[in-house]
């Protein structure tokens, strides 16, 4: 890898105080930005900002608000789903010939729901260290806020658009023993909310995060049956939306042993994916879809486990 050319020390003003920001060592660096409040960066994550030799951004115009604020001037480039492999491939040699590179998305953690890990891939490929600057998450605010269980989350992040569709993928969701964390567009949550509840159930525990760290953030917690009559009431809400859903008990209950649902599944599990093997024996046994995945599940990691 070429040495990089040294320049001159970089700086950034925080809270009223001026900090001189350390050189970096050549390589990409994975930069977490505020998720709404501009006062949730991290000192590490402006020094980073400040000492790379280019910010690469999911939308300029978001990110240089953040710079700005912080009085740093470091080159922004464009870096976002459309960015093709003759783009990559062009960070891919200035990374090579020793820059330093951050790469931020327009809010919270990069390479959660946005394509940035295209990007880390090729670097690692290309042998380059790549360095996590951890900071917000819009994930982790809201399922700290929604007061639901924390030990085993599963996240999922955009749902399909179309109705069909999303309701399939719900279904398949409905059998993990964990709380769900969604992202959702505010137009479409309307209908989300009521095809979760009526896939899930509409006792199922839920909150609607919105705005997170912002002004007018709002945390709406309540079963999904409530929460997709409220929002069928009011329409759809402004900002950004996070949606917590928590494990239905029917679902904790139907995972118990049972010898011959548990013998159905194994015999199918031998020759169909967990989705295709619980969907069979549901079919044959008459039980409702979710508790057989539910039970196919635990199946699988108790074989695992004892793999």
């Amino acid at each position: 890898m070429t040495q990089r050319i040294d320049k001159p020390p970089a700086s950034f003003t925080a809270f009223g105080l001026a900090a001189e920001a350390q050189p970096l060592a050549p390589g990409l660096y994975v930069v977490a930005t505020p998720i709404g409040n501009l006062k949730d960066v991290t000192f590490r994550a402006l020094a980073t900002l400040a000492a790379a030799d280019a910010v690469l951004a999911e939308d300029t115009r978001v990110t240089r608000t953040l710079l700005m604020h912080y009085g740093i001037t470091t080159p922004l480039v464009a870096y976002h789903e459309h960015s093709n492999a003759a783009i990559r491939e062009r960070m891919v040699l200035r990374l090579k010939a020793g820059e330093a590179l951050a790469l931020v998305s327009d809010a919270g953690t990069p390479l959660v729901s946005d394509p940035g890990f295209k990007l880390v891939q090729a670097a690692i490929e290309a042998g380059i260290p790549v360095t996590p600057i951890p900071g917000p998450s819009a994930v982790m605010t809201a399922i700290v806020a929604a007061g639901l269980p924390t030990d085993r989350f599963f996240f999922e992040g955009f749902l399909p658009q179309k109705s069909g569709a999303r309701r399939n993928r719900l279904e398949a969701l409905g059998g993990i023993p964990g709380t769900l964390v969604l992202f959702e567009s505010p137009n479409r949550l309307p209908d989300m909310l009521a095809d979760a509840a009526a896939v899930l159930g509409e006792n199922r525990p839920a909150a609607v995060a919105r705005e997170l760290t912002k002004l007018y953030e709002t945390i709406r917690r309540g079963s999904l049956g409530q929460l997709a009559a409220t929002f069928a009431e009011e329409g759809a809400p402004k900002g950004e939306v996070v949606v917590v859903i928590g494990a239905a008990v029917e679902e904790a209950r139907s995972a118990e042993a049972d010898p011959d649902l548990d013998a159905r599944l194994k015999a199918a599990l031998a020759r169909h994916s967990i989705k295709d093997a619980a969907a069979l024996v549901a079919d044959e046994t008459g039980q409702p879809k979710r508790q057989v995945y539910a039970r196919a599940l635990a199946l699988t990691r108790e074989t695992d486990d004892a793999g």
